[in-house]
């Protein structure tokens, strides 16, 4: 009954909603093919009176909505009736309404002209017709009503109210009186399409509801019927059941006869079988704790005893490692945890041996209160099983723990093992390979090979060589393979077992050293190696076809420097951006190459001129010049490139690489970032380096070193107190040459350590003199190359030099470079900590123009700054200068350093930094550097500023 009043229920709102909607698309085309009939024929009627554009473009808007409108009833149709109550639905139905009311009610607003009643009448009863009729056609719908007849109705007739002409206030009137009446239509026909619905969404709900009552009843009959042939078959089983009982006790009691006789057989067999397994039973009493075990003597190596307690003959036995888990497998199995246990541990052995032991039993009796008062179990000796199974244990590590591949076979070839390498090197799981024959997975011609070595080995009991084989993915790979037979006593043969390793990896370094004797392992490109040969190749070419060869040498500018501060992990990382760039630059025919650190060379066969050379030396140097990323560092690159041509300028290969160097070197001295042609008059100017660099070491060595002194003046006492030592070269031909000419060469070709050396003498040995000879002590202070810092015993050198010259360590100052403190290097810090020990005084030459750090300042022991030159110059032309000034004497004195300025030529100068406590100056403004027989004159004259600036 109440599963007949549940089909009785009503349909839902739904339902109704479900109904109504499909009433409206079903009817939504319609309206629009009127609007686009009235439109065509209302467009004739108002051509003469309107743009054609403006026609045309309404014409096609109601067109493109009638296709919208048609597109969106197919969608609406083939989507799920669920999916057709979504609200996207009613919304996109109710905007293309919109829009179809407003495209109508154009026709009154801006098409039709006012005041024209002849052409009014018949555009008017179009567009009004076909909107009646539209809204009759939605009237089911109200909302769908509201949503066109609103749009299309009433903004002519609000737009007609406002005109100042009596046939459109006309109009409008009648509009205005046509809209309601279409209302009150529209409000009726809506009534009376949702009662019908109503109507008969309720018939189509009872007729179901019928239905399904009728289907249920029948459902209902069919049980009904089946439930009486069951019970039927019930009775009729019961009483074939009771014969069958009957029959059954009967046989159930000769078996039970039989098993008696059979049990009585069984406990005799146990008997014997347990003496032959040596399994030794035994019975506990726990009240007494008295217990009785057979096979003790095997086991324990004991005599039985009838009284032996468990507590106090057994229980010492037992391991001490043991002891926590047997007490613990124990006390859960009397709990009640387990039914049974079984357990392996060790016990001590009559003969002092510990033996392994496999206990197994249970409790078989329990008092009124659940406690285990008797156990039954049994013990035996599992030591040598225990051996074995470690002794496989270990071949199966071993087995499996090697890297080599291991199989075993058969001897019809089928694999019986394998281990993890060989499914690791072949691709093949264990699951995959065991089982198959190996002449089936190895391939064709492993195939052909494995039989020969069958037949091989049928005489011979070990194979090894090297064979081709087949991974599971098909690919081909060499191993070296060993193959041992074995055979059983009879000499028969039982198994083969192999053994390979992969030699892929093997190959692969032989390929990646061949590389490497080519290419180069940082950037991929070629190396010096495969550049002269490939050079060499292509002047042999050129010789025999006449033609030109050019060679561009590129050498990045300040690398040095940037390897020394960033490190060579970024440095390297500088260098593969670098080989791209350029990779990316040079075409494929030519050969770009790396020679060493931060040099690189192009082979360009058959330039076809020089100023196609050029353009391609721009476009590198281009294309360096970009940003680059390092890290968090970004840098700008420039390089400097020599370019030199065979057989224009060099005569071979050797001439031809060294002439680019040439060049590349001029392009450098230029101030880098270009690229110079070799030309002889270069080749002069190497030469003559050449020689300045002979003559320099012959000038080490005939004294032609001479150092000037340039004084350095305290502005708190205006007294000369110091002064720099300077070096300058006698030359024999050439007269005094300046610094500036020959101490890059000196660096370059290492002679700056002698050459420091030799400065360092001469200062020490003048200090000492003025020291001792008056008119008053002067400290000198000597520049040092990061070469001499880098010798190991420096400090000592110079602990002797003071010593031969007897002048007091603190009448010396050493001028170190902002770079030399950046070196992360053992022996610098070495030698300036022993200096430092010695009483040397220690300054910072041009600080502010380097990597200028807190950092170094307070892991060096460093006395004095001196301010570059650079920014005392524009003292008086940047304001900027000079905060940077005032906030380096500031730095210095928070850390008790003095502070020098260098460059002093204008009294505004010396006066700004004498106001704002700088220590000391020096420049031409006090003396420019003089001989010391000038110097120790200037001492004799005077110490007063004025008359120091007027005389020199």
């Amino acid at each position: 009954m109440t599963s007949y009043r549940a089909n009785q229920a009503s349909f839902s709102a739904a339902d109704l909603r479900l109904q109504q909607m499909n009433q409206l698309y079903a009817y939504s085309r319609l309206p629009q093919w009127l609007i686009l009939c009235a439109a065509l024929l209302i467009v004739p009627l108002l051509w003469p009176h309107r743009s054609a554009t403006s026609l045309l473009g309404w014409l096609a808007i109601i067109i493109l909505l009638g296709l919208l409108r048609q597109r969106l009833v197919n969608r609406y149709h083939a989507c799920q009736p669920r999916d057709r109550l979504r609200a996207r639905w009613r919304l996109y139905f109710h905007l293309g309404n919109i829009a179809s009311g407003l495209c109508l009610a154009w026709v009154y607003l801006g098409l039709t002209p006012l005041g024209d009643f002849s052409l009014q009448a018949p555009v008017y009863s179009l567009a009004g017709g076909v909107a009646l009729c539209v809204g009759v056609i939605y009237a089911s719908r109200f909302p769908a009503f509201a949503s066109f007849i609103i749009p299309a109705w009433l903004p002519p007739v609000l737009f007609l109210f406002a005109q100042n002409n009596e046939y459109s206030q006309a109009w409008a009137v009648m509009g205005m009186i046509l809209f309601v009446c279409i209302l009150l239509c529209a409000a009726f026909i809506h009534r009376s399409v949702l009662e019908a619905l109503v109507s008969n969404l309720r018939n189509e709900t009872l007729v179901a509801n019928l239905s399904s009552t009728q289907q249920r009843s029948e459902e209902l009959n069919q049980q009904l019927t089946r439930e009486i042939n069951q019970r039927r078959n019930a009775e009729q089983s019961l009483r074939d059941s009771h014969d069958d009982l009957e029959a059954r006790v009967k046989e159930r009691t000769a078996e039970l006869e039989q098993a008696t006789q059979a049990l009585q057989a069984s406990k005799t067999q146990l008997s014997l079988a347990m003496e032959a397994s040596q399994l030794g039973l035994w019975d506990w009493d726990l009240l007494t704790d008295q217990v009785f075990h057979s096979q003790i003597d095997t086991i324990f190596g004991i005599e039985q005893d009838e009284g032996m307690s468990m507590l106090l003959d057994l229980k010492p036995r037992l391991h001490p490692a043991d002891a926590a888990m047997v007490r613990k497998t124990l006390v859960r199995h009397m709990k009640g945890d387990t039914d049974a246990y079984r357990m392996e541990y060790r016990v001590l052995h009559q003969n002092g041996q510990w033996v392994w032991v496999e206990d197994a039993g249970q409790v078989v009796e329990r008092d009124a209160d659940g406690r285990a008062i008797r156990m039954i179990g049994t013990r035996r000796d599992i030591t040598e099983r225990k051996y074995q199974h470690e002794q496989s244990q270990l071949a199966s590590t071993v087995f499996e723990a090697t890297s080599e591949g291991i199989f075993i076979l058969a001897p019809d070839m089928k694999i019986l093992a394998v281990n993890q390498a060989y499914s690791v090197i072949t691709g093949r799981s264990s699951a995959d390979a065991v089982g198959q024959n190996i002449l089936e997975l190895a391939g064709h011609k492993l195939k052909s090979q494995f039989k020969n070595l069958k037949q091989f080995l049928n005489g011979k009991d070990r194979w090894q060589g090297e064979l081709t084989a087949k991974r599971r993915s098909g690919e081909h790979f060499p191993i070296w393979l060993q193959l041992t037979v074995v055979r059983d006593r009879g000499g028969q043969i039982t198994h083969y077992v192999g053994f390979f390793a992969d030699l892929t990896t093997h190959r692969q370094t032989e390929e990646q050293l061949q590389y490497l004797t080519n290419y180069d392992a940082l950037t991929q490109l070629a190396n010096r190696k495969l550049f002269n040969e490939r050079l060499q190749d292509a002047t042999s070419r050129a010789r025999q076809q006449k033609q030109q060869v050019a060679l561009l040498h590129i050498d990045l500018d300040r690398f040095k420097q940037i390897n020394v501060t960033l490190g060579h992990a970024l440095a390297d990382s500088l260098l593969q951006q670098v080989a791209k760039r350029l990779s990316a630059a040079v075409q494929p025919q030519n050969l770009l190459a790396r020679l060493s650190a931060d040099e690189f060379v192009v082979i360009v066969e058959h330039p076809e001129n020089e100023q196609a050379l050029s353009m391609l030396a721009n476009t590198l140097l281009h294309r360096l010049r970009e940003p680059m990323l390092l890290g968090e560092q970004e840098l700008v690159m420039t390089a400097s490139i020599g370019i030199s041509l065979f057989p224009a300028t060099a005569s071979d290969s050797l001439l031809l690489i060294t002439q680019a160097n040439q060049a590349m070197q001029h392009a450098k001295q230029l101030g880098g970032n270009n690229a110079q042609f070799f030309t002889h008059e270069l080749r002069a100017y190497s030469l003559d380096q050449l020689q300045l660099e002979n003559q320099l070491r012959k000038a080490l060595e005939d004294d032609q070193l001479i150092v000037y002194y340039q004084p350095k003046l305290h502005l708190a006492t205006d007294r000369i107190r110091s002064a720099e030592a300077l070096v300058r070269w006698q030359h024999p031909e050439r007269g005094l040459v300046m610094p500036g000419e020959f101490i890059n060469i000196a660096e370059e070709s290492g002679m700056i350590v002698a050459l420091g050396d030799t400065v360092l003498r001469q200062a020490c040995k003048q200090a000492s003199q003025w020291y001792r000879e008056g008119p008053t002590a002067v400290a000198v202070s000597v520049n040092l190359s990061v070469q001499q810092l880098r010798q190991e015993g420096f400090a000592q050198d110079v602990a002797q030099i003071l010593q031969a010259t007897s002048l007091p360590a603190h009448l010396l100052e050493l001028e170190l470079t902002e770079s030399m403190l950046l070196e992360h290097s053992p022996t610098v810090s070495a030698n300036i900590a022993a200096l430092k020990a010695l009483g040397i005084t220690l300054s910072v030459d041009d600080f502010g123009t380097g990597y200028s750090s807190l950092a170094y300042l307070k892991r060096f022991p460093i006395s004095t700054l001196k301010i570059d030159r650079a920014f005392v110059a524009e003292l008086d032309e940047k304001h900027s200068d000079d905060a940077i000034i005032l906030a380096i004497i500031a730095m210095a004195h928070s850390l008790s350093l003095t502070v020098v300025a260098e460059g002093v030529e204008h009294e505004s100068q010396m006066a700004f930094l004498k106001a704002n406590g700088c220590d000391e100056v020096q420049g031409y403004l006090i003396s420019r550097p003089i001989p010391a027989d000038e110097f120790s004159m200037l001492l004799n004259s005077s110490n007063e500023m004025p008359m120091l600036s007027s005389r020199y």
